[in-house]
């Protein structure tokens, strides 16, 4: 931050002091990219123009004063991309040679020869067409699996995954895949999509790994899906309620495994954020067209692809 605060009076503010700090200020960046203080304090905002998220998904700023407002909104896209679907493919390969079944033998001293599955030749729906998912179809494909995408606009002739479907119609075109993948951003629209239809329509045995935002899924539907045997497994990142709570019953599901958000955080991960508003920082003050400039009515910066 320090050319930043050569070039303007920055004042870093704690939730409780941003409607103090918020006053006068012509830009806001939002390094706390969980936190929900900034619709609570947006009465404060009397001079922005500006404001930055450090993460790839805008929900937590993405309220209805804000997308009526002037103010341009841009986000962190492009930091996560490889952890991410590296992260993905790493869950992938995990469920298929049965990694958390071996380290549970190992825990109780059991020696038992087991046989494993092949990754090459099986099958992924990737919903969320942006970089993340790009990243994620690439890699997965690069292993030998078969992709496809679902996102907001069906077509058969895309760069990273061949055939999008469209994700409005996502019970129509899950009941042939091995894998299905949410980093899909959350919108009013994307909002629960994964619920008792869509996972009902997945194939039986197929795994479910979500990197996205917990809000895609209803927990309790996905939790039925797992407990009758219909889906063999799931994977995930993020949760409706954060930290999970104790006593959720995903805790102690053997064919789950679950990580506290964290997905694309490598190490770096928050300075790379900073480095991403420092260089728009550089762009707002010289006047030159802003990265990640994103989309408020779509909640997500428009893919060009």
């Amino acid at each position: 931050m320090e050319p930043i605060e050569q070039a303007a009076t920055v004042r870093y503010a704690t939730a409780d002091e941003l409607p103090t700090a918020l006053k006068g200020a012509d830009a806001l960046f939002v390094y706390d990219f969980l936190s929900r203080a900034v619709p609570s304090a947006w009465s404060s905002a009397d001079s922005l123009r500006w404001l930055h998220i450090a993460s790839a998904g805008v929900d937590p700023v993405m309220f209805p004063e804000l997308r009526d407002s002037d103010v341009v909104l841009t986000n962190s896209r492009g930091v996560f991309d490889s952890a991410i679907a590296e992260y993905v493919l790493g869950l992938v390969i995990a469920f298929a040679k049965d990694f958390a079944g071996s380290l549970r033998l190992q825990q109780r001293r059991v020696w038992q020869h087991r046989e494993t599955e092949r990754v090459a030749g099986t099958s992924a729906l990737v919903v969320g067409t942006g970089p993340i998912g790009r990243a994620v179809a690439r890699l997965l494909r690069a292993v030998g699996m078969s992709v496809a995408g679902a996102g907001r606009r069906p077509r058969q002739d895309d760069p990273d995954f061949g055939t999008v479907v469209p994700s409005a119609e996502l019970a129509d075109h899950v009941s042939d895949v091995d894998v299905v993948v949410a980093v899909a951003p959350l919108t009013e629209q994307t909002r629960g999509m994964f619920d008792d239809r869509v996972f009902a329509a997945m194939k039986p045995g197929s795994r479910f790994i979500n990197v996205g935002r917990g809000e895609l899924m209803v927990t309790d539907h996905l939790v039925a899906a797992l407990r009758d045997g219909h889906l063999s497994g799931a994977a995930l990142d993020v949760f409706e309620q954060e930290p999970l709570p104790r006593e959720s019953p995903l805790w102690t599901m053997e064919n789950v495994l679950i990580s506290a958000h964290m997905s694309g955080d490598v190490v770096g991960w928050r300075n790379a954020l900073v480095d991403v508003f420092a260089d728009n920082f550089a762009r707002w003050r010289d006047g030159r067209p802003l990265r990640n400039v994103v989309d408020k009515r779509l909640g997500y910066v428009p893919s060009t692809s």
